[in-house]
């Protein structure tokens, strides 16, 4: 079954402003990649993905949310339910969720997707360490979240993180839940979810 095709604004190029020499230097070139560029991963991306998330998180919590595996599985199973951003054609930031049919969160979500599901299991944001500090995180999740919208059935997405994390995912709109039945050896973690509102919104609302 070839992967879904999605027409969606939130997937366009999009350039960002730069200095004059710069513009000057790339209109003399006849072919040049978008300054930045949102798009669904595939599985080319894989090694990519997994080198930004091991830098990420092996260094603060000594385990990756997805394998290199999971990663392949996840891309090549449910590629319209991630995000990445490129500059240049390099991949900065990413986004990977897969489909879920329950109300909550339970341990075997870290590594199943449920098909034609209407909920989206966000396993994880990471963005390129060169990157961080500068907003791509919440413009990325914003992104994803409005994409999301456009997708048919879609009524929500489910997260598990960190205490820490849970004030910046309520600034982009998701609502706490307790915690979570997922655990990742000694870690804990909190639920969070997001109402997506329904395609119809997503029609009226986002130009899809």
């Amino acid at each position: 079954m070839a992967p879904q095709v999605v027409s969606s604004p939130f997937l366009k190029p999009f350039f960002l402003k730069t200095p004059l020499s710069t513009a000057r230097s790339r209109h003399q070139r006849r072919h040049t990649l978008p300054a930045s560029e949102f798009r669904n991963l595939t599985p080319q991306d894989a090694i990519s993905v997994f080198e930004i998330e091991r830098e990420a998180f092996v260094s603060v919590s000594g385990e990756c949310p997805l394998t290199l595996d999971e990663v392949l599985s996840f891309l090549g199973q449910c590629p319209e339910l991630s995000l990445g951003w490129f500059e240049e054609g390099q991949l900065v930031a990413f986004i990977i969720g897969s489909g879920w049919d329950k109300e909550k969160l339970e341990q075997e979500a870290l590594n199943t997707h449920v098909p034609g599901s209407p909920t989206v299991h966000i396993h994880v944001l990471s963005v390129h360490r060169h990157c961080r500090q500068q907003g791509k995180g919440s413009i990325l999740l914003w992104r994803y979240l409005q994409y999301l919208r456009c997708l048919p059935g879609l009524r929500r997405a489910l997260l598990v993180c960190e205490e820490f994390l849970v004030p910046f995912y309520q600034k982009a709109g998701f609502k706490e839940k307790g915690q979570s039945a997922i655990s990742v050896g000694a870690l804990a973690f909190r639920e969070m979810e997001y109402q997506l509102g329904g395609l119809a919104y997503a029609r009226r609302n986002s130009g899809c």
